[in-house]
C-alpha cells in the first residue's frame, strides 16, 4: 500500500525568504532544487532543525556561477564531492549537485554528477535521509523513507552491506541514528549487515569515530544502543569499554561525561580519539574526583570545588550520584550538584606580588609562604582577610 506522503507547505522554516530566494535562483538558472535530508526529516518528526541542505539538478559550476550573479557569497566547501556553501544574507546553506557515488574505498567515494532525483536518493546511507521537499514543500520520497520514519526504524537504503562498504562509518552512523530516532531493537537486517564488516571500522580515522560516538552518547536511546553495541562485538572494535550501563542511563545526556564512564581505558581516549586537550583534561578530572555525597560537610564541599573547578565538580556529582542509586530527583544531590551556582569560589587575598611588597625574594620561601597561607585560609573557610593573611608572612618571615 502505497503512504500518502504529507505537504510541508506551511513550515515557517521552508518559507523563510533567503531559502526561497536561493530555490528561486536554482529555479531561474534552469535547475531544480529540494531541501534533502536531515532537515526534511526532523520536520516530519517535530525535531527542531540545525542545518538546511540542499540538493539540486545542477552542476556546481552552475550553481557557482548562478549564485555569485545573484549576489550571495559562495565558497566551495566540497567541491570534489559537488557541495559548495552559499551565503544569503549571513545564512548559510551547503548546495550539493545530485550525484552517485562511481568508486569507493570504504572512507571515500568519487563521484559523478547527475540530473536524476531517484539516482541521487539510491546512493543515501538511509531511506528516512533520503527523502526530499521542494520549494513549495511537496515530499518527495523514492525509498519509502516515511514509512520508516512513521515507524521509527532505521532502514538502509537498498543492500544494506554495500551501502557499508561504500563508508564504513555507516555503521557507526547507523547506532547513532537509531539511538537518536529509532525504536525498539535495531532493523535486523541492518544490524547483520553491521556485525559482518564491522573490522572496518578500524580503517576510519579518529576524528570522524570521535563524532559519531560523541552523538550516539548524547543521543535519548543511547544506552540500550550501546548494549546491543557490545553484545554484537562492535563497540569493542571501537573502545576498550565497562558494562556500567545502568550508571550510564543515569548520567545527563553529556557525550564526554558519558565516555569516561564508558571507557575501560580512559587515559587512552585522546589519542584513541583524537580529543582535544580540554576534553581529555575534562575525563581525567572527572574520573580523578574524590567521591562525594550530600552527608558532606559544607566545608569540605567548598574546598574540594575550590580545588578541582566547577566542572570538576559538577562531573564529579554526576558520577557519584549515577553510582549511589539515589532517586534522580533527590532534593540533597540536586543542592551538592548546584553548588557552584549557589556559592561562587573565591580567589585567593594574597599574592606572590604582595609578599615581593613584604620584603620576600622570589624562591622556595616565597613558594612555601604562600602555599601555608593558601592552607591557612583553607582550614578557616576561606574567611581571613588580606590583611590577616600578610600579617600572618610578615610573622613567618619575621620570626
Amino acid at each position: 500500500m502505497t503512504q500518502t506522503l504529507p505537504s510541508l507547505a506551511q513550515e515557517a522554516w521552508l518559507n523563510e525568504p533567503r531559502l526561497q530566494r536561493l530555490f528561486a535562483v536554482l529555479s531561474e538558472t534552469g535547475g531544480e532544487g529540494r531541501v534533502a535530508g536531515g532537515a526534511v526529516r526532523n520536520a516530519l518528526l517535530g525535531v527542531a532543525i540545525a542545518d538546511i541542505d540542499i540538493a539540486t539538478t545542477l552542476t556546481p559550476q552552475q550553481v557557482m556561477l548562478a549564485c555569485r550573479a545573484a549576489g550571495f557569497a559562495v565558497h566551495p566547501t566540497g567541491i570534489d564531492h559537488g557541495t559548495v556553501t552559499v551565503v544569503v544574507e549571513r545564512q548559510p546553506f551547503e548546495v550539493t549537485s545530485l550525484r552517485q557515488d562511481v568508486a569507493t574505498d570504504g572512507r571515500h567515494a568519487q563521484v559523478a554528477f547527475t540530473s536524476d532525483w531517484m539516482t541521487d536518493a539510491l546512493r543515501r546511507d538511509f531511506t528516512m535521509n533520503a527523502l526530499y521537499c521542494d520549494a513549495h514543500g511537496k515530499l518527495y520520497d523514492y525509498t519509502n523513507g516515511y514509512r520508516d520514519l512513521l515507524a521509527r526504524r532505521i532502514n538502509f537504503v537498498g543492500d544494506a552491506a554495500a551501502r557499508i562498504r561504500e563508508d564504513y562509518l555507516r555503521i557507526l552512523r547507523f547506532f547513532r541514528f537509531h539511538a537518536r530516532f529509532g525504536e525498539g531493537r535495531p532493523d535486523e537486517r541492518g544490524l547483520a549487515a553491521c556485525v559482518a564488516l564491522k573490522t572496518g571500522i578500524a580503517g576510519l580515522s579518529a576524528e570522524r569515530i570521535r563524532q559519531e560516538l560523541l552523538k550516539l552518547l548524547e543521543a535519548p536511546g543511547a544506552v540500550p544502543t550501546l548494549m546491543v553495541m557490545a553484545e554484537s562485538g562492535i563497540l569493542a572494535e571501537i573502545i576498550p569499554f565497562t558494562e556500567q550501563f545502568a550508571v550510564l542511563e543515569r548520567l545527563p545526556r553529556d557525550g564526554i561525561l558519558r565516555l569516561a564512564v564508558l571507557a575501560a581505558e580512559p587515559e587512552q581516549l585522546k589519542s584513541r580519539l583524537r580529543l582535544a586537550n580540554e576534553e581529555a583534561a575534562r575525563i581525567m578530572s572527572a574520573l580523578n574526583m574524590p567521591d562525594v555525597a550530600p552527608d558532606m560537610a559544607a566545608h569540605e564541599q567548598r574546598v574540594l570545588l575550590y580545588a578541582r573547578g566547577a566542572q570538576a565538580w559538577e562531573d564529579g556529582v554526576d558520577i557519584s550520584w549515577a553510582l549511589s542509586g539515589a532517586a534522580l530527583d533527590d532534593g540533597g544531590w540536586r543542592a551538592l550538584r548546584d553548588l557552584p551556582e549557589r556559592w561562587i569560589t573565591p580567589r585567593m587575598p594574597v599574592t606572590g606580588q604582595d609578599l615581593v611588597g613584604l620584603g620576600f625574594p622570589p624562591g622556595p620561601l616565597m613558594g612555601r609562604t604562600l602555599r601555608r597561607l593558601e592552607q591557612y585560609w583553607l582550614d578557616h573557610d576561606f574567611a581571613p582577610t588580606r590583611r590577616e593573611l600578610l600579617a600572618l608572612a610578615k610573622e613567618g618571615k619575621d620570626g
